[in-house]
């Protein structure tokens, strides 16, 4: 079955309200072929809420308003709704990089327009919604800067600042005995957990989806240096942090009531530390469009499919 029919057939159902599961043939990340059921929501709009990893920013030239929140038209969100067949006015990206869950509410301001509340694009008649939020309420990104740099001096000096020490960022994280990011997550689960009530609230008819994070980090982080720039010890621990933060992203999901959607055990062996013709996340000096530290075209078609089983398997 050829894609461009399928994707006919399902917006001539979708305008009569028909739920249906139908097989797409897509490529799979090694070029091949795979068979995979996906379901098409009942009739209404789908609204993409998220920041950077929602948007894609960097895989192609930015799309939609304000040009600062850096939305690719490759990025996950435009796959879903390609693949379910729904028309322009049935779908809406208001993702931004650099979104926190109060940029969910509030307005957020960028270096290039300002974009209103992400939540102001709900309705009544909202079927899909998708949240992909949490990193930066950790300052994740930050994180991964303050350890690269003091991985760098790792490597230079060949152990640190202290002797035998691998783990010279995390050090700084969890000195006095207690996790300062650990404390951030759970106040992110806290405000994960107010944004999936006001969905609710806006969307009631809604099928709602949060989606994780992919893996940037491989499970054996030896190997990772060269293209992270991280001291092994450093590495284990932004790793557990973003499980971490996977995990709380689940649970506070769960208890409200709304899907979730493991990006991470799909994109375990694509990390960043992969090959660059396989990987979904780019190194820090990404090779394939991407911004660095991001999914590139291949990680947000890998979310895309993720996200489309998840809604298969809701039926």
């Amino acid at each position: 079955m050829m894609k461009t029919s399928v994707r006919a057939g399902l917006a001539g159902l979708l305008a009569c309200g028909t739920l249906l599961t139908v097989v797409l043939v897509t490529r799979d990340g090694d070029g091949g072929h795979s068979g995979i059921a996906y379901a098409a929501p009942a009739k209404g709009p789908y609204m993409a809420l998220g920041d950077s990893y929602t948007a894609g920013p960097g895989i192609t030239d930015p799309t939609g308003t304000p040009a600062g929140c850096d939305r690719s038209a490759g990025n996950y969100p435009a796959l879903v709704a390609a693949e379910l067949g729904l028309k322009a006015g049935d779908f809406r990206d208001v993702s931004c990089s650099g979104a926190t869950t109060t940029d969910l509410t509030s307005a957020q301001k960028t270096a290039d327009g300002t974009n209103s509340p992400q939540l102001r694009a709900l309705s009544s008649d909202t079927r899909l919604v998708t949240i992909g939020i949490g990193g930066n309420d950790i300052g994740f990104s930050s994180m991964i800067k303050r350890c690269v740099a003091m991985g760098a001096l790792y490597r230079l000096t060949g152990s640190g600042r202290y002797v035998g020490e691998d783990a010279p960022c995390a050090r700084g994280y969890t000195d006095g005995g207690s996790d300062t990011v650990r404390a951030r997550i759970t106040t992110a689960g806290d405000r994960l957990t107010r944004v999936l009530t006001e969905v609710r609230r806006r969307a009631p008819e809604a099928r709602v989806y949060v989606v994780s994070y992919p893996a940037i980090l491989p499970a054996d982080s030896a190997g990772c240096g060269r293209r992270m720039s991280l001291a092994p010890g450093d590495a284990a621990f932004l790793r557990e942090k973003e499980q971490q933060l996977n995990s709380t992203l689940r649970q506070r999901a769960s208890d409200a009531g709304v899907g979730y959607v493991d990006t991470y055990t799909p994109s375990a062996d694509h990390n960043a530390c992969t090959a660059k013709d396989t990987r979904w996340i780019e190194p820090l000096v990404p090779e394939n469009p991407a911004a660095p530290v991001h999914p590139n075209a291949r990680g947000e078609r890998g979310m895309a499919d993720a996200v489309l089983r998840m809604i298969r398997s809701a039926l």
